[in-house]
């Protein structure tokens, strides 16, 4: 069984590798000489005087990297970077901020007002370009309502990360009280040309809830955002002036489809779902395994989602007696922080299969393709059917640490914890379930 857990290891590691962002903007992008061509349009970059750069999120400094290769300094730029990290080769005429993440700090509201004075400057002799990925929500941050210090912020952030909600009923809440989330940046951008380049984390069809939509329409309401409240129990979670604005009617809604600002806005995704599950699910059959994608269980609880999968691998080891069988899985489950432990939802999710796998040729493994899982410094965790025994033998309770929210040390202790460090990208977790065949009945003799 531990080969399996190496395969499962070998297959994500390939599946990261494989992701490329100045590979895939030299594809996605059709450059013609000074024309460049989007997903809706052709954009000839000759006939502006002057060029933007608005980089946030986990992948911004290969973003910007690709861009300034596209370019090839032909059309040289200037801008702004907030990232978790700070850049091994910064590029020339581009302005750095370590944001904070997952709640933003005094770097992330810096930022947020460096890129408000830049847009300030736009006009229609401007072409800005937006880099948007994964993380960004935190990374660049503003309160809508000046009364609003960091600490309020900081609060509504974690109260946010920590309640088990989607993604997308988050950022709902963080666009209607931001001044640079919902759409806002493009409408600060005024009547520039408005290019976003996305590597996406979030579901397809939900884009405008990648780093919190910041140029795209916002297709939610004050409404909304009073329902996430009442449904994920955020009242009293929620910092007293912030409830305050929002009782006294003072939240306005964000920018809708019609606004001035988005005629001349485009949006190209350069890496989804498919630059994810295409590279793992060819690196899964590679290895003698008949492979299936399965994102069903995207924003399901993590006891929901660990039943659903380890039964869907079952059943497809029951249908290819013999062989060796794997289910791929992306996206984020949901994983509320119930307990003062040390983990994300990625080794929360490998903790639930730990009971389900125990004494079968099975392993699961569960990662983030950005490096990072909850407030640990692994990317998730890998466990097979010896798991659980060897849990037990050195005093670990996967039950009780589950509870606590102690996935990472239960899997620490075993030696089994995926550590990549940042990895400078940031698409969907990623689950590898991988089993050994089912041997053929043999027929009985008459």
């Amino acid at each position: 069984m531990a080969e399996l857990k190496l395969l499962a290891r070998r297959i994500f590691q390939e599946a990261i590798s494989a992701i490329d962002i100045p590979l895939a903007m030299q594809r996605k992008l059709r450059r013609d000489g000074t024309v460049l061509g989007l997903e809706d349009a052709a954009v000839d970059l000759h006939a502006f005087e002057n060029s933007r750069v608005i980089a946030l999120g986990k992948a911004a400094h290969a973003m910007v990297e690709g861009l300034a290769s596209l370019l090839r300094g032909e059309f040289p730029f200037t801008g702004i970077v907030s990232a978790p990290t700070p850049p091994l080769l910064a590029v020339a005429g581009m302005k750095y901020f370590v944001g904070g993440h997952p709640t933003p700090d005094e770097q992330s509201w810096k930022a947020a007002e460096a890129i408000l004075a830049l847009l300030k400057e736009c006009d229609e002799k401007s072409v800005v370009f937006f880099l948007l990925s994964g993380g960004g929500s935190a990374l660049v941050e503003l309160p809508l309502d000046k009364r609003q210090t960091l600490k309020d912020v900081q609060q509504l952030h974690r109260a946010l990360v920590n309640c088990g909600a989607p993604i997308e009923a988050m950022n709902t809440v963080r666009k209607h009280v931001s001044a640079v989330k919902g759409g806002r940046l493009a409408v600060a951008a005024g009547r520039a040309t408005k290019i976003t380049l996305a590597v996406s984390d979030v579901p397809v069809g939900k884009e405008s809830a990648l780093a919190s939509g910041p140029t795209l329409p916002d297709p939610t309401t004050v409404a909304d955002v009073r329902r996430v409240i009442q449904e994920f129990s955020l009242q009293e979670r929620l910092p007293a002036r912030l409830l305050e604005w929002m009782d006294e009617g003072q939240m306005p809604e964000t920018p809708k489809e019609g606004d001035a600002a988005f005629p001349t806005a485009h949006f190209s995704l350069l890496l989804g779902l498919d630059d994810l599950f295409h590279p793992a699910h060819h690196a899964t059959e590679a290895k003698g395994f008949v492979a299936c994608c399965d994102n069903a269980t995207d924003d399901w609880p993590v006891e929901k989602a660990a039943e659903y999968l380890v039964a869907q691998l079952e059943e497809l080891r029951r249908a290819n007696p013999g062989q060796r069988v794997a289910v791929l899985a992306d996206g984020e489950v949901s994983s509320p922080v119930k307990g003062k432990g040390i983990g994300g939802r990625n080794a929360a999710f490998v903790l639930a299969c730990v009971k389900k796998i125990a004494g079968k040729k099975v392993a699961v493994l569960s990662a983030g393709t950005d490096g990072v899982d909850g407030n640990s410094p692994a990317a998730g965790a890998v466990a097979d059917g010896e798991t659980l025994d060897r849990g037990r033998a050195i005093g670990l309770n996967a039950r009780y640490m589950f509870r606590e929210s102690d996935s990472y040390t239960y899997f620490a202790r075993l030696g089994d914890t995926i550590v990549t460090g940042p990895t400078g990208n940031n698409l969907r977790d990623l689950r590898i379930l991988l089993a050994e065949g089912e041997e053929k009945k043999q027929k009985k003799s008459t």
